[in-house]
């Protein structure tokens, strides 16, 4: 395959410039850069899902033949979005709509059912075929989707950043079928953020800065260029003190835990997700909530955040108030600053950073009511104090997806929440984005009254300032909830 001139404008804004490139027969490649280089709009051209490009693109027969598979986030979200339009759970007897079941999605790839057992069992997924796409973990969705690729047999294959969002031993796994492929004849393209995530099966590397190519060649030499380092490991710019904390419409007991739960239990039919789970979030703690994919993090989350009707009925205080006792879920809610993956794919476009911070004081995504200097100051001083001073007036559109998530964060704090809720909040950033957003957290920690919870798929990843740690640990049965100081 051959690049020549390749340019490609998105949303009005130029996101590959002259990509001039070649993939010989016999070489593995990885395309590296930071968030915002280009490596998915080059993933996007290659397979066929971003047809309107400037430039020219030489398939070889064998890629001619027998096609490009990409697997990415998107396609995991782009799925799960058609089921939840087509749920017709009303209309059931049994109140249930699976919609496209994994065995259902594999069968699409190849009607080999063999094929198909064959690779659920290698990837330890054969006890999830009759479940829901909807209704399986990130680490289950990624394994998935991998097969699904697998089975169609391409000639190149695209892996967008495979290990993100994923438990250690879900990494392992995944990392140990993409070395075999690698050493196949599956030609196969690697797109990574930081240099650690190249495995030693990738023969050249190409790496890309602000839709150019700033250097290609051999893995080893790519490596060791102290430019290519340089890009990676950016100089972190200088943050400035606090704001003073908005005033809060509320207020909170004089004493007692912020969170407490006793003994909470949650199931859904036959599958038990919570048992017994006993957590208290004391005033000055800051708790990470680690565990592997599926165990059931995403559902005590939201316990405590009123999303879940399953917390009525059971001994579950939140900010000294008794669940179901009257207070509605805005009453929660107010009291909460968010980061997720989630909140950041499906924010509102077309708005500038300044009026995304502003958006923090309403809880909405998007801006629809009225604002004023006194909400347009305290935004600004928040972007400030991150280091985000001259984003301002910047479109949101436009930075890269690790200062959008920074962003995001400074519209978390803006109303001065008592609980900072991070829920995989470095996922998908590069290693120079995650040091900034660990590092703004601590800032937070440091210097103001709010309290953070700070979810991640392992504990090797927190901020300084927990010390407090709830660890989900697998048994025979399911998971244990263990919470203990730091």
């Amino acid at each position: 395959m051959s690049l020549s001139g390749v340019s490609l404008v998105y949303r009005a804004l130029p996101a590959l410039r002259a990509i001039d490139w070649d993939y010989r027969a016999g070489q593995q490649w990885a395309c590296l850069g930071p968030n915002g280089a280009g490596k998915t709009s080059l993933a996007r051209v290659i397979s066929g899902q971003a047809p309107r490009f400037s430039g020219t693109v030489l398939r070889g027969a064998a890629l001619r033949e027998r096609g490009v598979a990409y697997v990415c986030f998107e396609q995991a979200r782009a799925l799960c979005q058609r089921d939840q339009k087509l749920d017709d759970s009303e209309f059931r007897a049994d109140a249930r709509d699976p919609g496209t079941t994994v065995r259902s999605l594999l069968l699409r790839a190849c009607a080999d059912d063999t094929a198909v057992q064959h690779w659920a069992r290698r990837l330890g997924i054969d006890h999830i075929l009759e479940r829901g796409l909807r209704f399986i973990s990130t680490g289950e969705m990624r394994k998935t989707l991998l097969i699904a690729a697998i089975l169609t047999r391409p000639a190149l294959l695209i892996l967008d950043n495979p290990l993100d969002g994923l438990d250690r031993a879900t990494q392992r796994e995944m990392s140990h079928v993409i070395d075999e492929l690698l050493g196949s004849k599956t030609h196969i393209l690697l797109l990574c953020r930081q240099a650690a995530d190249i495995p030693a099966g990738i023969s050249h590397v190409l790496v890309l800065d602000d839709g150019e190519v700033f250097a290609h060649g051999t893995r080893a030499d790519i490596l060791a260029d102290a430019g290519v380092q340089a890009l990676l490991e950016p100089p972190l710019p200088p943050l400035a003190g606090l704001p003073r904390a908005a005033p809060r419409p509320y207020e909170l007991p004089a004493q007692g835990p912020l969170l407490a739960l006793r003994n909470v239990s949650v199931s859904y039919g036959e599958l038990q997700v919570l048992a017994g789970v006993d957590w208290v979030l004391e005033r000055g703690q800051h708790c990470c909530v680690s565990g592997p994919n599926g165990c059931g993090k995403t559902t005590l989350l939201s316990l405590v955040t009123g999303d879940n009707h399953k917390a009525y009925g059971q001994d579950i205080t939140l900010f000294g108030v008794r669940r179901g006792s009257g207070e509605s879920i805005w009453d929660i809610k107010r009291k909460y600053g968010q980061v997720d993956t989630q909140l950041h794919l499906n924010f509102a476009r077309g708005m500038r950073v300044v009026e995304v911070v502003v958006s923090g004081f309403f809880d909405t995504v998007g801006l629809y009511d009225d604002w004023g200097d006194a909400q347009r100051e305290a935004a600004q001083q928040w972007l400030g104090a991150l280091g985000l001073g001259d984003l301002t007036r910047e479109n949101f559109d436009t930075l890269s997806f690790g200062l959008q998530r920074m962003v995001l964060l400074a519209r978390a704090m803006v109303k001065s929440p008592v609980i900072l809720l991070l829920d995989e909040p470095t996922l998908g950033l590069d290693g120079h984005h995650r040091r900034l957003i660990l590092r703004a957290i601590d800032h937070i920690a440091a210097n103001s009254d709010t309290q953070v919870i700070f979810v991640s798929h392992s504990a090797g990843e927190m901020p300084a300032c927990i010390n407090q740690l709830l660890r989900f640990e697998p048994t025979a049965d399911g998971f244990d909830v263990v919470c203990e100081a730091v």
